[in-house]
């Protein structure tokens, strides 16, 4: 299992749009994705549970993954926070 803190560091935080780069990245990978926010956690796999951690710009998330693919889907999901999802700010 592997855990890490991550920031929102995009503008709009986690919206559908985001969401769902999420989902999309989330889905080719075995492993169990999850992220929480406060007392709310959500599989990475759920759009819309993505959609209620509310995590807005600054938001501090914390992700666990835990699978035979967890390195490869920790790296892939962290790499899309910190390229901002592709959004220019």
């Amino acid at each position: 299992m592997i855990q890490s803190e991550i920031e929102v560091l995009n503008k709009l935080g986690v919206h559908a749009r985001v969401a769902s780069k999420l989902v999309k990245a989330a889905s080719g990978f075995q492993s169990e994705i999850t992220l929480a926010h406060g007392n709310q956690s959500a599989s990475v796999k759920s759009i819309m549970g993505l959609m209620m951690l509310a995590a807005t710009h600054g938001s501090k998330l914390q992700l666990t993954v835990s699978g035979e693919d967890e390195e490869a889907a920790h790296n892939a999901i962290c790499d899309l926070f910190l390229k901002r999802f592709g959004e220019e700010d």
